[in-house]
């Protein structure tokens, strides 16, 4: 048993889609540190000193009652809160990723060869006498037959 999970795991395919969830889970944290710390800081920053991360809605006041300042203190109160900011830049994070993806989709459809496509004949072989003749032909040339 030890041998066959040994040939499993070490097939191209698994060790290809392990690499690809390493390699994602990498580009997740990049896309998140852009999102939180170079895109949402202009963005709030243009909207009136906004930090998206702290947008919230204190749905029960904790052991301490609101308000609170930022997400950090509701929390750290007890408070149960609707934090719809984080959800915002999680969605503009999934938009990034998403764009990636297409965008590498994309160029990887551009290296690989284009399929030709099938050729339209030209002409057709007469069922009775068998030997080629326009296709838009309704009468044989050579048999003199209608089709």
């Amino acid at each position: 048993m030890l041998q066959e999970f040994k040939q499993f795991a070490m097939r191209g395919n698994v060790v290809d889609m392990a690499v690809g969830i390493i390699i994602g889970g990498a580009f997740g944290t990049i896309v998140k540190s852009l999102v939180d710390d170079v895109i949402m800081p202009p963005i709030g920053l243009l909207l009136g000193g906004v930090d998206f991360s702290d947008l919230f809605i204190t749905l029960r006041d904790g052991a301490m009652a609101g308000p609170y300042n930022t997400l950090a203190a509701a929390r750290e109160a007890g408070a149960v809160t609707l934090s719809y900011g984080l959800f915002i830049n999680s969605v503009i994070s999934f938009m990034i990723v998403a764009f990636a993806v297409f965008m590498l989709i994309k160029s990887i459809n551009k290296l690989q060869p284009k399929v030709p496509e099938p050729e339209v004949a030209a002409t057709k072989d007469c069922p009775f006498c068998c030997s080629t003749i326009p296709l838009q032909a309704t009468r044989c040339p050579n048999c003199t037959s209608t089709f």
